[in-house]
């Protein structure tokens, strides 16, 4: 078959092409707009019946509901007006009812309730009041108050979805509903995303139940999980630090990714902004950028990796609870209950599923190519750092210079040896360390140079350990039990009351015993019994620097 332009016709003698006929939302969009042009035609006296049957083909109906149209705008106006265009008559939110709805956190029954008996109270009619409403004054008073499905209906077409969340549960939910757009696309290592995730589980570290949480790195433009620490508790600066320096060497059991990014993306967490670890960024030539507070969508890679391992791997873990209360150590566990993992058993667990992530899941975004693959296919040069020059960017420094003595290097008031140190008494050496990790140190010359690693001397046995570690726990239980007996005796009991009447405080106490309880704390309070001006102090000795008026008074004094 040959086309109409083929054939050599004009475009305008081709067989004319059917008219998409119009449904739905689209036909009542337009028909606002074609009612209103009709009757523009009408009043300048050019409106023709072809014009209607025009209209009504465009609009998929037939001549005679188009002339229906027209005599419905005629005898209303709103009839024929554009669908979503405010009238003139109907209820509007004004700002006053915007306040009473945030003041009762989106309840907007309870609005329409005080809206009411604020009209029937002016007009002098009786009305019982709403409880815990708001004040009179501030309640606007709307003559006539529209119906309870007139409100609702106004307050559903004036507020967004996302204002009406955030009046009833707050920001938090009102940023559901917002709309972000996307970052463009961009190579790897330009930018890593950094945070911690608590596991809702119990692991045994050490004999003692601890939820532990997991710190890693992740590279944004291919979702590749550079590096990863795992913490018995709460994490530290010495987290991030570990799980840094593992995603930034790329030899031995780290790799293939990895290298020096130009930027990182952290929350404003205190570890995250202290000086340890700014100064290892710095030292990388590493960018840190510091998010506001309160903004996860800003770092929607690291937070879809925390929300994908609370379903992927946490959830099928021995123990898994959305509110894990630890028990004791020394509990015996229920029969039905599942035994916790160690946390050697749970940091595996944790490296196996990153290594998953990284070799054999295919997220969204990736064109069905694992995280691997896709940094893998990327052309950007890598930066490498030695392993050899790292370990002193993840350590802190002391910051001063010290003394090599008989006895070792000298730090918070304990000794701290190595088997290197020998002959080498005297000589000035600095410190590094890694956070919290203070039973080893690192020994360096002022220069910088490694010198090597030295251990606490005189550490405590196991056996001084655990008995430490209970007198401790009794010391805490007995601190907790007596602050519990203080707090039930600040505590202040009132009688239930089923009439507005004042509050009447419980617990009688007679007037010799609470003489009693004041000469007790009288008698506690050492500050109280203390004399300062009960015994003068002695005069300076005669061989004393002493000024003239001291002198003056000691000889009057003697005299």
């Amino acid at each position: 078959m040959i086309s109409a332009s083929e054939a050599g016709e004009p475009a305008s003698l081709a067989a004319p092409q059917p008219i998409p006929e119009l449904q739905g939302p689209a036909l009542a969009v337009l028909r606002g707009p074609a009612v209103q042009r009709l009757l523009w035609l009408r009043a300048q006296r050019r409106l023709s019946r072809g014009h209607v049957r025009l209209a009504g083909e465009c609009l998929g109906v037939s001549e005679r509901t188009v002339w229906r149209w027209l005599a419905q705008a005629e005898a209303d106006a709103d009839a024929g007006a554009v669908p979503g265009a405010r009238s003139v008559d109907r209820f509007e939110v004004t700002p006053e009812v915007r306040v009473l709805l945030a003041y009762w956190r989106g309840n907007a029954s309870a609005v329409h309730r005080q809206l009411v008996v604020r009209t029937r109270t002016s007009a002098g009619e009786p009305a019982l009041a709403v409880p815990g409403g708001a004040p009179t004054d501030a309640v606007p008073l709307l003559d006539p108050v529209p119906s309870l499905s007139t409100f609702l209906r106004a307050v559903r077409r004036d507020l967004t979805a996302g204002e009406r969340a955030g009046l009833a549960r707050g920001p938090e939910a009102a940023r559901a509903h917002d709309v972000f757009g996307r970052r463009p696309t961009e190579w790897r290592n330009r930018t890593w995303e950094a945070d911690h995730v608590q596991a809702p589980l119990v692991v045994d570290a050490d004999g003692e139940l601890v939820r532990p949480w997991v710190t890693w790195f992740i590279d944004v433009a291919t979702k590749t999980i550079t590096g990863t620490a795992v913490t018995p508790g709460h994490p530290s600066r010495a987290s991030i630090l570990a799980a840094l320096r593992a995603a930034v060497l790329r030899t031995g059991p780290y790799g293939p990714a990895g290298g020096i990014p130009e930027q990182v993306r952290v929350d404003r967490g205190r570890d995250f902004l202290s000086k340890t670890v700014l100064g290892a960024f710095t030292d990388l030539d590493t960018k840190r950028e510091d998010l506001p507070a309160y903004s996860p969508h800003l770092k929607g890679t690291v937070e879809n990796l925390n929300r994908c391992a609370d379903r992927m791997l946490f959830a099928v873990l021995p123990g898994y609870t959305l509110t894990p209360k630890p028990r004791p150590a020394k509990k015996k566990p229920k029969p039905d209950e599942p035994v916790p993992l160690t946390f050697a058993e749970f940091t595996a667990e944790v490296l196996d599923w990153a290594r998953w992530w990284n070799t054999e899941h295919r997220p969204a975004g990736l064109a069905g190519r694992t995280p691997l693959e896709a940094w893998q296919a990327d052309p950007t040069p890598l930066s490498d750092i030695p392993e050899a020059a790292l370990w002193g960017l993840m350590l802190e420094d002391d910051g001063r210079v010290r003394k090599l003595s008989s006895h070792g290097v000298r730090w918070h008031g304990r000794d701290y040896l190595g088997a290197w140190m020998a002959g080498q008494a005297g000589r000035s050496v600095r410190i590094r360390h890694m956070p919290h990790h203070d039973h080893e140190i690192e020994v360096c010359d002022p220069a910088g140079r490694h010198l090597g690693t030295a251990h606490l001397a005189d550490a405590a046995t196991p056996e001084q350990l655990d008995e430490l570690r209970r007198t401790r726990t009794l010391r805490a239980r007995r601190l907790r039990e007596e602050t519990k007996k203080a707090e039930a005796l600040r505590r202040q009991r009132f009688a239930p009351a089923t009439t507005p009447t004042p509050a009447q405080r419980l617990g009688a106490v007679t007037a010799a015993q609470a003489d009693q309880e004041l000469t007790e704390s009288a008698d506690r309070d050492m500050a109280a019994l203390a004399l300062p001006n009960l015994i003068p102090p002695a005069p300076p000795p005669d061989d004393w620097n002493t000024p003239a008026s001291l002198r003056h008074a000691a000889r009057e004094e003697k005299r």
